[in-house]
């Protein structure tokens, strides 16, 4: 039997990694309607999903990490450099036909049929334009108060960042520490500022050049990562080490990830909440890069428990899972779904007849969620991307057909 080698290409953990993160966030949205408080006996689970936004940044990184994994390879291994053009269609065909289906999806089974522009035309038109075009960050209307999904915001996010990712990719190459280094240094440099010069942060805390430390993180974890599996030792013992080292990484780093997580739990107000989320940041972006680099060479329970096939499966589904499941928790109490009496705030009610609600509404959340992201990532995701590679594909042979005709013979 071969000895386990981690592998600078394929990493099943970070699957795990991804679903926990996801899963946290997805949670943080459905206790906002629900209320319910989850125990562990007499462990309150309540600073995780009061503090439940913050894993936000995780996906972030994790973004970054594998974003880079490829350039890291050519870096350190000598492959090749990954194709601009190739990256851009990869990333179009991951995310534009999920994305256009659901945002469509919430405009005309949702949005229209129940008023939420309140008859005001312009405002649907130029809620729609800037999902389409990524840019709803821009506006408090379609960033703060659309009624077409709030939570796209990440995925506008991620598709600002692929524009310029190239170009810094390119840099990172270059110059690695004086790179990534800028990118923190402008991202801390702006959260400082506006946390001196500003008191509502709701249009700047989650802008791109806020998470430029957390992508430059990412980066730097992925050519660690990388670093590290050239590393890795072929000798039983040293292996030994290395796994027992990179499990006690992990212990430490979880348990400053719920320090944290209690701290940020414990602000009061959204300024000062908004306030110590940036402040806590990079901490919170250096511990998620230890357990993005550490997973991998932990011991065989951890690397199952984070790299089976259920997490790779949910992982793949990660996605529109999160794009559906905030729209889901707001829209089922639109309909007063689960039945309760006291609507339109059930969750307000403590005890009684009400404490129900909370379980059967935060169970079909989850449900519906699951199931919904199954459906669009099999009918929508999925062939759409065919249908995008094939087009992609045709597109670069016209191209090259009509640059051959204006070649002279």
């Amino acid at each position: 039997m071969k000895a386990y080698r981690p592998s600078p290409r394929h990493i099943p953990e970070l699957n795990g990694l991804r679903v926990l993160l996801v899963f946290i966030v997805s949670w943080y949205h459905i206790w906002q309607q629900s209320w319910w408080t989850p125990h562990i006996g007499r462990y309150s689970l309540d600073f995780l999903v009061r503090a439940g936004y913050v894993p936000v940044d995780g996906t972030i990184l994790l973004s970054g990490f594998l974003l880079f994994l490829p350039h890291a390879r050519a870096m350190l291994l000598g492959e090749r450099i990954p194709d601009t053009r190739e990256f851009y269609q990869k990333r179009v065909m991951r995310i534009v036909p999920s994305y256009v289906f659901v945002t469509l999806l919430m405009l005309f089974a949702v949005a229209i049929p129940y008023d939420l522009y309140y008859g005001d035309l312009g405002a649907l038109l130029k809620d729609v334009f800037m999902h389409l075009t990524f840019t709803q960050t821009f506006d408090f209307a379609t960033y703060i108060a659309t009624p077409i999904g709030v939570a796209s915001w990440t995925v506008a996010i991620e598709m600002q960042a692929y524009l310029i990712f190239p170009l810094l990719a390119k840099w990172v190459r270059k110059n690695l520490l004086g790179t990534l280094s800028t990118m923190a240094l402008i991202a801390l440099l702006f959260r400082s500022w506006i946390t001196w010069n500003m008191k509502d942060y709701n249009m700047v805390v989650n802008q791109l050049i806020s998470f430029l430390d957390i992508y430059a993180m990412g980066m730097g974890a992925s050519v660690l990562y990388v670093k590290l599996t050239t590393l890795y030792p072929a000798e039983n013992k040293l292996r030994f080490i290395w796994q027992a080292a990179a499990t006690v990484a992990i212990i430490l780093a979880f348990w400053g990830l719920t320090e944290l997580l209690r701290d940020q739990a414990g602000s009061s107000g959204q300024a000062a909440i908004q306030a110590g989320q940036m402040n806590r940041r990079p901490l919170f972006g250096l511990l998620l890069a230890t357990l993005t680099v550490a997973l991998p060479f932990a011991v065989l329970p951890l690397r199952f428990l984070f790299g089976n096939k259920l997490m790779g499966f949910l992982a793949m589904i990660s996605m529109n899972y999160y794009l559906m499941h905030q729209n889901i928790a707001v829209h089922l109490k639109r309909i007063q779904f689960p039945p309760a009496e006291n609507y339109p705030y059930p969750n307000m009610v403590a005890g009684g007849p009400e404490e129900p609600w909370k379980y059967q509404y935060t169970a079909l959340c989850f449900g519906l969620s699951i199931l919904t992201a199954i459906a669009i990532t099999f009918l929508v995701e999925k062939p759409g991307a065919w249908a995008l590679r094939k087009g992609f594909k045709r597109l670069e042979e016209r191209l090259a057909q009509k640059k051959a005709e204006r070649q002279p013979e």
